[in-house]
């Protein structure tokens, strides 16, 4: 599965990064998830690359709890994160470009489904593909 949306959101880029690329905000506009916390610390300290994040998402009607290390780091332009704990591989990455009505915000959701997931690999797609547009669209009314 590689799943990508992106939304102009009329906002500056650095408003609209700043509120996307910080774990506490991660419920209240993510699609499904419910909790998010720190569990590990970037070396030098606070959230940067090497930064940990458990998360707890209701996807399908079941409970997913996954954790993802942040590859990359480089706010207001990226935010790139690997699973390192959960039901499968996934990788996700946050855009944030200029743009003349404010700020071209992208997710893309990579991911090698198994188990129940790869079952319903079908479903999966569309599925993130339409989360994806209302995080977009719910990061927009919050940023």
């Amino acid at each position: 599965m590689d799943v990508e949306a992106h939304r102009v959101i009329e906002l500056p880029r650095e408003r609209v990064a700043t509120y996307a690329m910080d774990w506490r905000n991660d419920a209240q506009w993510t699609q499904g998830i419910t909790r998010a916390e720190l569990t590990e610390q970037a070396p030098g300290g606070g959230f940067g690359v090497g930064a940990e994040v458990r998360r707890t998402a209701h996807f399908l009607g079941r409970r997913i709890d996954y954790v993802l290390r942040v590859l990359a780091h480089a706010p207001p332009e990226l935010l790139d994160m690997s699973s390192v704990a959960g039901p499968f591989p996934m990788r996700v990455t946050y855009r944030f470009e200029e743009h003349p009505s404010g700020t071209l915000a992208s997710i893309r959701v990579r991911g090698d489904a198994s188990g129940f997931y790869g079952l319903a690999g079908w479903l999966m797609a569309p599925l993130v593909r339409r989360n994806l547009r209302k995080d977009l669209r719910d990061l927009a009314a919050k940023a």
